[in-house]
C-alpha cells in the first residue's frame, strides 16, 4: 500500500474543485507581490540581463522565486493556488514543499503549505480552508525557494471581499546576498528561510539574492546591488567563494564597493553559519572578520558582523542536513542571531 492510503494527511491532490471560487492574477491590484517582479513571462529575483553578465549559476537560479511574497486582506475562508512552473528542484536532502510549495501565512500565523504531488512536473493546484469565523484578515504567501514560476492564480470564495495588505514598516528594503543557504537551501517549506523569518518577525520587506554556489562577489551583480534602494544589506557570500584567496580578493573589494556609493547605508557581514569548524573555517571567518575590522578602524559607524558560530549557536551541530545547508532548526537559530543586530541596523 502507498502511504497516502494508510494515512490521509499524505494524500496530496493535483488538481482541486474549482466550484464556489473565483480566481485573480496577483499581479493586478489589490494583491501586491514583493521581493520579485514579472519579466518576459517569469518571476524574477534580478533581471536576466544582468544574470547573464555574472555566471551561467546566476542565470540558471535568478528567477527561482526565493523570497517572492504575495499579500492582501479578505474574508475568504477558502485559498487556492493554480501555478506554472519550470526548473523545479528535487534534491535528496530538500523537502519539495521547500523547492516548490507556497506558504500560507494568515494574520501573522503559519497554517498550511500549498503542497505539491511529488511527481510534479509543470504546476499543480492546492486548497486550503480554513474553519474559523468569516472576518477580514491578513494574507501572506510565501513563493517556493527553487522554483520558476512563471504563472500563478490565487482562489478566493465568489463574494469575498479582497483589500491591499496593511503597508509594511516604511523603508526600502533590506537586500540579502549569498549562497544556497542566502537562497533558502534546505528549509522544509519557504517560510522557514530565515529571511522570511525576519521579514515577519520585523514587519520590513526583503529582497533574497542568494544563488545556490554562484554567488562569487562578481562586479555585474555589485552594480546591480548598487542601484537598488535599500534600507541595509546582508552580505554572506564565503560559502560560494571557491577557495579563501578568491574570498579575500573579492570580500572586501565588495564591500568597498557598497560602501562607496551608499556611504550612510547599514551593512551586516557575516560568515559561513557552521557551528564545528574545520577545514579551511578558520581562514575564511579571518578574512570576512577583517573586511569588518577594516572599515571599524576607518571610522565606519554602520557596518556589522555576526559569525558562522553566533548565527548557528542555538542549533549547534544539529542544525544542518548536511554539516552545510541548515534545517528549520538551523534557520530559527540564524534568524534569532540576527534580529536585535537588524533592529539596531534599521533604528528599531
Amino acid at each position: 500500500m502507498k502511504i497516502d492510503q494508510i494515512d490521509k494527511n499524505f494524500k496530496v491532490d493535483a488538481v482541486i474543485e474549482k466550484e464556489g471560487l473565483c480566481f485573480y492574477d496577483p499581479r493586478e491590484k489589490p494583491f501586491e507581490i514583493f521581493g520579485i517582479f514579472y519579466e518576459d513571462g517569469r518571476f524574477r529575483r534580478l533581471p536576466e540581463a544582468v544574470a547573464k553578465a555574472t555566471n551561467e549559476g546566476v542565470l540558471g537560479l535568478h528567477a527561482n522565486t526565493a523570497g517572492g511574497r504575495l499579500r492582501f486582506r479578505t474574508d475568504s475562508l477558502k485559498f487556492a493556488i493554480s501555478c506554472r512552473l519550470d526548473h523545479i528542484m528535487k534534491a535528496e536532502h530538500m523537502a519539495l514543499c521547500g523547492t516548490a510549495g507556497f506558504d500560507l501565512y494568515v494574520d501573522g500565523l503559519y497554517k498550511r503549505t500549498f503542497r505539491p504531488p511529488y511527481n510534479v512536473e509543470n504546476g499543480y493546484e492546492s486548497l486550503v480552508e480554513l474553519k474559523e469565523e468569516r472576518k477580514m484578515r491578513e494574507i501572506l504567501i510565501h513563493f517556493p525557494l527553487y522554483s520558476d514560476v512563471l504563472k500563478l492564480s490565487v482562489g478566493l470564495e465568489e463574494g469575498a471581499k479582497i483589500e491591499g495588505p496593511t503597508p509594511y514598516r516604511e523603508g526600502a528594503p533590506l537586500v540579502y546576498y549569498g549562497s544556497s543557504i542566502t537562497q533558502g537551501g534546505c528549509a522544509s517549506r519557504s517560510g522557514n528561510a530565515y529571511e522570511n523569518i525576519l521579514s515577519r518577525r520585523l514587519d520590513v520587506d526583503h529582497i533574497n539574492l542568494g544563488f545556490s554556489g554562484s554567488a562569487k562577489g562578481e562586479q555585474a551583480t555589485t552594480d546591480y546591488i548598487n542601484n537598488l534602494e535599500m534600507r541595509a544589506f546582508i552580505m554572506d557570500y564565503d560559502h560560494n567563494a571557491p577557495n579563501p584567496e578568491h574570498l579575500e580578493a573579492t570580500h572586501e573589494k565588495m564591500f568597498l564597493a557598497i560602501r562607496e556609493r551608499h556611504p550612510n547605508l547599514p551593512i551586516l557581514l557575516l560568515s559561513r553559519p557552521k557551528w564545528l569548524l574545520e577545514g579551511d573555517d578558520d581562514q575564511r571567518l579571518a578574512i570576512v572578520r577583517k573586511t569588518y575590522e577594516n572599515a571599524k578602524a576607518r571610522g565606519d559607524q554602520k557596518v556589522w558582523f555576526i559569525s558562522g558560530q553566533e548565527l548557528m549557536a542555538l542549533a549547534k551541530e544539529e542544525g544542518t542536513v548536511d554539516n552545510c545547508h541548515p534545517t528549520d532548526l538551523g534557520f530559527f537559530s540564524m534568524a534569532g542571531a540576527m534580529e536585535d543586530t537588524i533592529k539596531e541596523m534599521i533604528g528599531e
